[in-house]
């Protein structure tokens, strides 16, 4: 933790520590942010129920190439990237990708359900109404976050924020073209 020197009023010295311990609060989350981008592993047991009422379980993933991704009405970036997910599912689903838009606990159902409407999402949509697929998946806070399973249910990438849509299509390919 930053002191400022003593011989600065007390204001100053508050305002001081506050912007270099802001700043350094800032680089040990950014940093952390890279080590959650390779996040890698199993994808958790989870079951999510679909906006239809249907349970989907991430049991049925297996054998495709799956998008998850987190996410709220009220997230402006999640909101501005839902075009290209939707391109991304469109270009990839009849070569075996899957999308699963999990919204967050605190996004009002109405609104999930508006908002997968008036859109037309093509894809699967959950709403965690409890937050425990949020929690199963490593405790999602963020959002966006999104993880991209492989045909054997591995996660191969987190995201946290806006993907690079080309090095994500890059990706898919990759993992669209491996045995499952």
């Amino acid at each position: 933790m930053y002191l400022a020197p003593r011989s600065l009023p007390l204001s100053r010295r508050l305002a001081t520590a506050t912007l270099f311990n802001g700043a350094a609060l800032a680089a040990l989350t950014l940093s952390g942010c890279s080590k959650m981008a390779d996040f890698t592993g199993t994808a958790p047991d989870s079951t999510m129920v679909l906006l239809d009422g249907k349970p989907f379980t991430t049991a049925q993933m297996k054998g495709k190439v799956t998008l998850v991704n987190f996410w709220a009405t009220s997230c402006v970036t999640c909101v501005a990237e839902m075009p290209e997910i939707i391109s991304t599912h469109n270009k990839f689903a009849a070569q075996g990708y899957d999308t699963v838009a999990v919204a967050m606990s605190y996004d009002p159902p109405a609104f999930v359900v508006n908002f997968a409407q008036s859109r037309a999402l093509p894809f699967k949509v959950a709403i965690d109404n409890t937050g425990a697929v949020a929690k199963a998946w490593g405790d999602v806070k963020l959002t966006p976050t999104t993880y991209l399973v492989n045909k054997k249910g591995e996660i191969v990438k987190r995201y946290v924020g806006k993907p690079d849509f080309a090095a994500l299509h890059a990706l898919i390919e990759q993992l669209l073209a491996q045995k499952a």
